[in-house]
């Protein structure tokens, strides 16, 4: 009679012996090698942080790296995290595609500048040449913030030149004037070349960068066309440049300016106290006198024109005369006889016959003694 085995499972003897002593293992469908079974599985750090990564999409590229590491550990200690790491690569391989996009439409530079002006509270940074604009604040003191609107209309205010100032730290409103009132008068012959045309209630204006803003990087001074009387908007475009008018016009106006110039370069003092200087000027203006002269007469003019600028050159070449005299008077009274009748061809009757002729303004503008001051604003 044969005694049944024991309940439970039987195991095959081993010949050698058992086995020695040691950590158990359990092996078998739920078990994982080297960890006995009810030991908590630990999650991988590195899936953990390539999700972090990923969600943030603030470094992509480690974001992958990290998730790829983490799926070969995991594959081999038999941690925890998978998911988190296949998520986290995902993730970070969708951020490494919008970074691209981004960075290759300009997009952040867009944006960067677009957070710039939010900060500063206004707008002036995006005005350029030729474009209108009203200002709630008016033109006078702090301008914070401007509206760009048509020119057909009316507005504040016609930009007809930007100026970029170099960088460095903030250079001082003084500064900043004297080169506005260089540069910005300049700018305005150019935009507005046709002076006569301009209307008498019409002044020149600077936009400036603050202190304040010159911290979030404005360096641009925007020189302004504004109406000088308080409450009163401009109506229509000012610009009078080769983009709106004819060839002759331009030639014509362009050596007009050009003389307009040599005689805004008058000296201060007087012929008494300063006969040299005045002399010297004298010269200047002799010189540039006849390279309008020479202009005009080399300019092949439309048969309605030819007549009144031939009148105007010969006009010209007297006046010329006059201030040959007065570059070389040898005393303040002389000279101021020369200047005197040199100064009777500026604007004459001649000029405006030519200028009938070409189609531009016709009436000679009236001069405040003070005129070639501009009022600034501070942005």
């Amino acid at each position: 009679m044969s005694i049944p085995p024991p309940p439970g499972p039987s195991y095959p003897r081993d010949p050698y012996g058992p086995p020695p002593a040691g950590p158990s293992q359990a092996w078998g469908p739920y078990g994982t090698a080297g960890r006995p079974y009810g030991t908590p599985v630990s999650v991988n750090a590195l899936a953990v942080a390539a999700l972090v990564l990923g969600v943030l999409c603030f470094i992509p590229a480690l974001g992958l790296v990290l998730g790829l590491i983490a799926l070969r550990q995991i594959g081999r200690s038999g941690q925890s995290g998978r998911g988190l790491a296949i998520a986290g690569a995902v993730l970070s391989c969708a951020g490494i595609v919008l970074w691209t996009v981004v960075l290759s439409t300009g997009a952040v530079s867009k944006a960067w500048e677009g957070f710039k002006e939010g900060a500063q509270g206004n707008r002036i940074l995006t005005l350029d040449k030729g474009d209108c604009f009203d200002a709630p604040g008016g033109l006078e003191g702090d301008t914070y913030d401007v509206d760009p609107v048509s020119c057909a209309g009316p507005h504040d205010g016609e930009v007809f030149g930007v100026v970029t100032l170099p960088g460095g730290s903030f250079p001082g409103d003084a500064r900043i004037t004297d080169i506005a009132d260089e540069r910005c008068w300049a700018l305005r012959d150019q935009y507005a070349m046709d002076s006569w045309a301009l209307p008498a209630d019409v002044d020149v204006y600077y936009l400036m960068p603050s202190r304040e803003s010159w911290r979030w990087g404005d360096r641009a001074v925007t020189c302004v066309f504004g109406n000088t009387e308080a409450g009163a908007e401009l109506t229509g475009s000012l610009r009078e440049d080769p983009t709106t008018l004819g060839t002759d016009q331009v030639v014509f106006l362009s050596t007009a300016n050009a003389f307009d110039a040599a005689l805004y370069e008058e000296p201060e003092d007087t012929p008494e106290d300063d006969l040299a200087g005045h002399r010297a000027w004298a010269t200047q203006v002799h010189d540039v006198l006849g390279e309008q002269i020479e202009a005009l007469r080399g300019h092949s003019w439309p048969s309605g024109a030819r007549e009144p600028v031939a009148a105007l050159v010969a006009d010209l070449e007297d006046a010329r005369r006059e201030w040959a005299g007065a570059s070389e008077a040898a005393d303040p009274d002389t000279y101021s006889t020369h200047y005197e009748q040199a100064y009777a061809y500026v604007d004459g009757p001649s000029t405006v016959t030519a200028r009938k002729a070409l189609g531009l303004a016709a009436t000679p503008p009236v001069y405040d003694e003070d005129e070639g001051g501009a009022a600034e604003a501070q942005v």
